[in-house]
């Protein structure tokens, strides 16, 4: 792959829309400008509330949880907007998600993204647009992608890897940069959304990039195969960050790699020190620091606060923070796995903590259900949940 063409071709891509929708350009929104207390609302959230409702029941839905959000004076979500290579809104490039339907591509009857945008916005509720953007089936079933899937044409081409872990883009591959750079256009331009955010999942095949590293090799003898990697999810990230910034400079661009900092590297190659120390990047950085304090392996604050310190440039940290275990056993945390069980006060702790980081801009919390859904409520759930109201009534975190 030839960076060159890469870049030109993105640019000329971004310039020539532009032209087309300068006159389109939203207005900076007038929502309250405060530190981030999020929550991720992702497409297991629409399996369990919306698959075979009409869309009366789904709005209330929608509203019910948006209301339940708003009760705990929570302010943004990141809402899955493309788990699988699909999408919850009116897209010309991606199919509807089968996560609302339960089939690729049927039309679920409304503009799910849309509704939530519209809704939020009124709660005075930030909505970040959450995407995958390598991952289109987490089984190796082909026959469930829809022929309005831009994956499906590449299904037997080197764009896309199929396998046992599930179905994939490969990341090093101009034609899916450039599927990905379209995509966050397509969101930006034709929604009033706060920002653009991505997850960890990047490599997931070993395998998915030989053939394509083997042809840059010959070029580039010198170049391993682990850093060829990570300079081509820079290339894909940095071509992102530029799109969105040329087009509205106040939308948001955020990341939330592994908690693991050597995970990062080892397996997903996020260059996440590259980000943290040079610019055009990320605007935020979300580490998913599921650990609790007494974590033997990844205790709490020394993760976190290692995060923090590696970041040399803007960027703020919005740590990731695992409502999911409360009132659980945590089984990889080694001496510390009965923490989550024997408290209801660690994620308000870890709130305090990471307050007082130099970088701080705020905390989320993963995910919705775990936090709402009356059949995964724990007494220690409803616990954490009573002290985070009272913190944040208070306006205080104590």
């Amino acid at each position: 792959m030839k960076k060159i063409f890469v870049f030109f071709l993105i640019s000329s891509l971004f310039l020539i829309s532009n032209v087309l929708v300068s006159s389109k350009k939203f207005e900076k929104k007038s929502l309250e400008e405060e530190e981030i207390k999020g929550v991720y609302i992702s497409y297991l959230e629409y399996l369990t509330y919306f698959k075979g409702n009409s869309l009366s029941i789904n709005k209330a839905y929608i509203n019910k949880m948006l209301d339940n959000i708003k009760s705990l004076d929570l302010n943004t979500i990141f809402l899955h907007v493309s788990p699988f290579s699909d999408s919850i809104y009116k897209s010309k490039i991606f199919p509807f998600s089968s996560t609302l339907t339960g089939l690729e591509g049927k039309n679920p009857g409304m503009d799910y993204l849309e509704y939530f945008l519209n809704e939020a916005h009124k709660r005075n509720i930030k909505v970040h647009a959450w995407i995958n953007p390598y991952r289109i089936s987490s089984s190796n079933d082909t026959e469930k992608i829809s022929k309005e899937n831009p994956a499906y044409i590449l299904l037997n081409t080197n764009e896309v890897k199929v396998s046992d872990l599930g179905i994939y883009y490969n990341p090093t591959s101009s034609k899916v940069i450039d599927l990905i750079v379209k995509q966050v256009f397509e969101l930006i331009t034709n929604y009033k959304i706060d920002g653009i955010h991505f997850d960890d999942y990047f490599y997931v095949d070993q395998e998915i990039d030989l053939e394509n590293y083997k042809k840059y090799s010959l070029k580039n003898p010198n170049i391993t195969l682990g850093d060829y990697r990570l300079e081509m999810v820079n290339t894909m990230i940095r071509s992102v960050y530029e799109t969105i910034k040329s087009y509205n400079k106040d939308i948001v661009f955020s990341i939330a790699p592994d908690g693991n900092l050597n995970n990062n590297y080892e397996y997903h190659f996020a260059d996440v020190k590259t980000w943290l120390k040079e610019s055009g990047y990320v605007d935020i950085i979300m580490p998913q620091v599921y650990y609790g304090f007494e974590n033997q392996y990844k205790p709490f604050m020394e993760t976190v606060k290692e995060w923090n310190d590696l970041i040399a440039n803007d960027t703020k940290i919005v740590p990731v923070l695992a409502f999911y275990k409360v009132g659980q056993l945590d089984k990889q945390a080694g001496s510390g796995k009965y923490e989550w069980l024997n408290n209801n006060n660690i994620i308000n702790r870890q709130i305090n903590y990471v307050k007082t980081l130099n970088k701080y801009e705020g905390f989320t919390l993963f995910r919705y259900d775990f936090l709402f859904n009356d059949n995964l409520e724990t007494s220690k759930t409803s616990a954490e949940i009573k002290n985070m109201k009272l913190v944040f009534n208070n306006n205080k975190y104590t």
